[in-house]
């Protein structure tokens, strides 16, 4: 078995996926960096235009609070190993085992919450913003912590955790997007666009390698596929009838479940 293991090791590293060399760090230091910009830009956008304020619930103040926690880390990780901190790399990398997990339980809880207070937003389906939101979550978590897993193979680590990493610009992208010109199909708009991070790092893969790493197929393979099928069970008869279940007798059920521009809407 050692030996195997030494062959695999070696094999790894000469591909780019073991622990050393640690090398194009740069790229990906600069994805980190335009990813969460992109999810900050779109909040502040909102803010900013009035759109949305800090005048709410605390379920969204928790939310914002972990998710920001977030993109602090993905952040300083990609610092820590792009400076050749590798100790203070591996260190801060176990907060995440534990904030990965709080981030699938927040943010399927603020779905819940937003499903129940307004329905979420009126370009978006009921059903399809409840299931697929919920859905691409859980894939987050998952993708996450098998980048976690794999962190002593870093190209699967890197590339595993940028996908997971997309999922998450979705909701800053979808401020910075005319989503309500792209009524009926804001939602697939909005996650299709969140797709382009990875197919980013297939092209810088291929055009330094010429090869794409698997690890970018399993990912961008995982995440489309919960999205075909999560938004698919969205329009099924039991889908509907666990949505309408989650939001009746609540405000959320008071408008249409279907996407639509409100009779006073302006630009």
């Amino acid at each position: 078995m050692a030996t195997q293991s030494e062959t695999l090791g070696s094999q790894s590293a000469s591909r780019g996926d073991g622990v050393k060399p640690r090398s194009d760090t740069r790229f990906f230091w600069i994805m980190a960096i335009i990813m969460s910009l992109v999810i900050v830009a779109g909040f502040t956008l909102n803010l900013v235009m009035g759109r949305s304020s800090f005048d709410a619930p605390w379920t969204y103040h928790a939310h914002a609070v972990i998710f920001m926690s977030w993109i602090g880390l993905y952040l300083a990780q990609h610092y820590t190993i792009h400076t050749g901190k590798y100790a203070q790399h591996a260190r801060l990398g176990q907060v995440a085992y534990g904030l990965v997990p709080l981030m699938v339980a927040a943010g399927t809880m603020i779905m819940i919450v937003v499903a129940q207070r307004t329905g979420g937003p009126f370009f978006f389906h009921v059903s399809e913003f409840l299931w697929s939101n919920i859905a691409v979550m859980w894939c987050f978590g998952g993708l996450a912590l098998w980048a976690l897993r794999r962190r002593r193979y870093t190209g699967w680590h890197r590339r595993l955790m940028l996908c997971a990493m997309a999922i998450l610009t979705g909701p800053g992208l979808g401020r910075l997007l005319p989503l309500p010109f792209m009524i009926p199909h804001a939602w697939t708009i909005t996650t299709m666009v969140t797709m382009i991070w990875p197919v980013i790092g297939m092209i810088a893969d291929w055009r330094r390698d010429g090869r794409i790493h698997p690890a970018y197929y399993w990912g961008l393979g995982l995440y489309f596929g919960v999205f075909v099928l999560s938004t698919a069970i969205a329009h099924t008869g039991p889908g509907m009838a666990v949505t309408e279940w989650l939001i009746e007798g609540t405000a959320g059920a008071e408008r249409p479940i279907e996407a639509f521009l409100p009779p006073d809407f302006t630009l």
